[in-house]
């Protein structure tokens, strides 16, 4: 009886761990500085047929993929980049292009269509329409995609029959000419990560993810149109912490004097 039960839990133990294997090939496998196929196929929501390089229009381009019937985290990710977009200070269809674009091979331009309308009017501004597109494949275009920006996702059933599909949340940031320069992961995106994101690609630089703590040590300069280190911000900072320290150190050597102080008078009283 013991013995059945712990071969039980050993089979439990090595399905859980095939589990976790093959969760970790999913996800996204960062291919910083290599191209992607410009000369792709997509259609998009209005069902025309363009090419990647047509979409993107000279433009450094953010991409997400996505699948319009997702009822994960898809819409979570596209309501924060319509709300991440409307505030980004930069020039929607003249200085960046935005694709949104579906990998389940059996999505139609209507889906596509009604998905974009959703997310524009989520939008807080007036946004111009044919800056964001959503497409779907043609001719096993968004896998193919999907592969060259190292985008992995897997398609199951759920237990009501429900094709579904696992996969990562990501803004995959392309240049002009089609270079990977950026990643920028999970479902929240703040403006100032992807309007640095932006501006480097223009430029055709590649920028690994960094902290976003670390963005606070950078300032937009707008003649150079890019970010320096700011020195000023920084000493600025740091004077401020030196004071609140020096701060705290006077209030505890105050309090430590008058423990003393009442100490003494109380040995004098006795």
């Amino acid at each position: 009886m013991i013995g059945v039960v712990y071969m039980k839990k050993i089979v439990m133990l090595v399905l859980l761990l095939l589990t976790v294997l093959q969760a970790e090939s999913l996800g996204v496998n960062e291919k910083l500085g290599e191209y992607v196929p410009l000369d792709l196929t997509f259609i998009d929501e209005d069902g025309k047929s363009r090419t990647l390089k047509e979409y993107m229009d000279g433009k450094p381009t953010i991409i997400s993929l996505n699948y319009f019937r997702c009822a994960g985290i898809c819409t979570p990710q596209l309501e924060d980049m319509a709300k991440m977009l409307s505030k980004l200070d930069l020039a929607e269809n003249t200085d960046y292009k935005v694709l949104t674009i579906s990998f389940a091979p059996d999505e139609t331009s209507p889906l596509a269509k009604a998905k974009r309308k959703t997310m524009l009017h989520a939008m807080s501004r007036p946004y111009v329409q044919d800056a964001w597109h959503f497409l779907i494949t043609e001719n096993n275009s968004s896998a193919i995609l999907a592969d060259k920006v190292g985008f992995t996702y897997k398609k199951v059933v759920s237990k009501a029959g429900v094709p579904e599909w696992i996969h990562a949340a990501s803004l995959i940031i392309i240049s002009p000419e089609g270079k990977i320069t950026r990643y920028l992961n999970g479902i929240e995106q703040l403006p100032f990560d992807v309007k640095m994101a932006v501006l480097e690609s223009a430029q055709g630089k590649v920028g690994p993810t960094i902290a976003k703590t670390l963005l606070y040590c950078f300032a937009y300069d707008p003649k150079g149109k890019t970010y320096v280190f700011a020195w000023e911000k920084i000493a600025a900072t740091v004077i401020l912490t030196i004071t609140i320290i020096f701060f705290i150190w006077l209030i505890k050597a105050g309090r430590r004097d008058q423990e003393e102080h009442q100490n003494q008078r109380r040995d004098i009283d006795e």
